[in-house]
């Protein structure tokens, strides 16, 4: 008995972790989160890190178990998330593949206090935590046990799973300044660019799955997805008709 439910918890953090690392990937976001903290000292970038951690933590944590939840009571749906994160996304992606000089020695350093106080918006959502890990949090909460002990099994963890994504965002933004004068200021533009154009196509994939799930709800949409089946089957049923 035991060592079902420690396969079930180790099939739980595996399932949390393999489907939600990857799409926050905190190694693609950490040029982004380097340019968006210009100006800021290696103290501050430390200090903003952990709390950067400490919100993807409670932030995803709060969908897996509460998403659900908070969609119905405000009526809304996974696709309606997706379409309108996917927007706020792109505009962010957008304004960083935009600015001429995202590291332009010219300008003010930003004091840490206003540093500190983008460290929810935009840093961690929607750069580390963007919709889409949102969504599939969402999407992996809803499925729910009636077993008590495999719900708490579950709750253990997505809790010890999101612990793990956490900490490994931590780590890449800690040492991110780090690897930055590692490759130099082109190379780090380079990746920057790269990295906008990524967030950029991610934002468009994210509305785009939004809008098609929404387009697909619609009584014309229902209809021609129907249409082919339809199709098909009439087809079967004329070809007796046809054979000798």
């Amino acid at each position: 008995m035991l060592d079902e439910d420690l396969r079930q918890l180790l099939r739980a953090i595996l399932l949390v972790v393999g489907a939600i690392l990857p799409i926050v990937n905190p190694v693609g976001s950490a040029p982004m989160f380097l340019a968006m903290t210009h100006g800021a000292d290696s103290t501050t970038r430390r200090t903003l890190s952990g709390i950067v951690a400490v919100n993807s933590f409670i932030l995803l944590l709060a969908s897996l178990i509460f998403g659900n939840f908070v969609l119905r009571l405000f009526g809304l749906s996974v696709p309606v998330v997706q379409l309108g994160g996917g927007l706020v996304l792109c505009a962010l992606g957008w304004r960083m593949l935009s600015d001429e000089s995202p590291t332009a020695p010219h300008e003010a350093a930003p004091q840490a206090a206003d540093s500190i106080g983008r460290a929810f918006y935009p840093l961690t959502l929607p750069l580390t935590v963007d919709p889409g890990a949102i969504s599939v949090a969402v999407t992996i909460g809803a499925n729910h046990s009636s077993n008590i002990t495999k719900i708490l099994i579950a709750l253990a963890g997505a809790i010890i799973g999101v612990a793990i994504i956490s900490i490994t965002v931590w780590l890449t933004y800690r040492y991110a300044e780090r690897v930055a004068l590692w490759l130099g200021h082109n190379r780090l533009m380079v990746a920057m660019r790269l990295s906008a154009f990524i967030v950029l196509c991610i934002g468009v994939q994210i509305a785009w799955n939004g809008t098609r799930a929404l387009i697909e709800e619609l009584p014309l949409g229902a209809t021609l997805s129907g249409a082919a089946p339809s199709g098909a089957a009439q087809g079967s049923a004329t070809t007796p008709n046809k054979s000798p």
